[in-house]
């Protein structure tokens, strides 16, 4: 998630100063993912220092504004035009760890993927009673609550991928006797630098 040209779309519609534009980011993303107040002044003293805002007027409970400059309002303007990069390969600790577990002897990795997937269903279905509690009953939603079913969404999407994907390993698991994926510790010192492009993913 990038803070910083989160800030500047908000920016771009008015000066704020720093509580203020972290409650309007909790109000436009449906508080899933709440910043905080130090982050957010970490991050315009940074936008300051890039020339992307401009420290303005306080008022009289001594309140900082920010202004959004030109620069700031292209970037952000840039950013919500440019589709999102996905990174390379995974730091997912769920793929990480059933990956390494399907490797080491003595290590029941379908009771493990058994475990995970009743944990993800539990999380699923808390996700779907949240969205049915936060829809309206005319189906006609404010921009608050649009934003924060849009968010809650894509969350259940993935809570579901997620189900499916651990569906996925166990089906695989039971394609091979667990022996026969161990892995021993090998004897030989590792080479230095990046591994082969044959095993990377790309």
């Amino acid at each position: 998630m990038s803070v910083r040209q989160s800030l500047l779309a908000i920016l771009d519609q008015g000066a704020c100063y720093g509580y203020q534009l972290r409650a309007e980011f909790d109000r436009r993303t449906g508080g899933t993912s709440p910043l905080n107040v130090g982050q957010i002044y970490n991050t315009l003293e940074r936008l300051e220092r890039d020339s992307l805002v401009a420290k303005g007027d306080t008022d009289a409970h001594g309140h900082v504004f920010y202004a959004i400059t030109d620069a700031g309002r292209t970037e952000a303007r840039d950013w919500l035009a440019a589709p999102v990069a996905r990174a390379t390969g995974t730091r997912d600790e769920l793929p990480i760890k059933l990956a390494l577990a399907a490797t080491l002897p003595g290590v029941d990795v379908t009771a493990i993927v058994q475990t995970q997937r009743r944990a993800s269903l539990a999380h699923l279905q808390e996700l779907r009673r949240a969205q049915r509690s936060g829809e309206r009953s005319d189906g006609d939603p404010s921009g608050e609550e649009l934003a924060w079913l849009l968010v809650a969404d894509a969350l259940i999407f993935q809570a579901e991928a997620e189900v499916r994907w651990l569906d996925h390993v166990e089906g695989r698991l039971t394609q091979h006797p667990p022996r026969a994926l161990e892995l021993a510790l090998e004897t030989e010192p590792p080479r230095r630098g990046r591994p082969p492009k044959a095993t990377a993913i790309a």
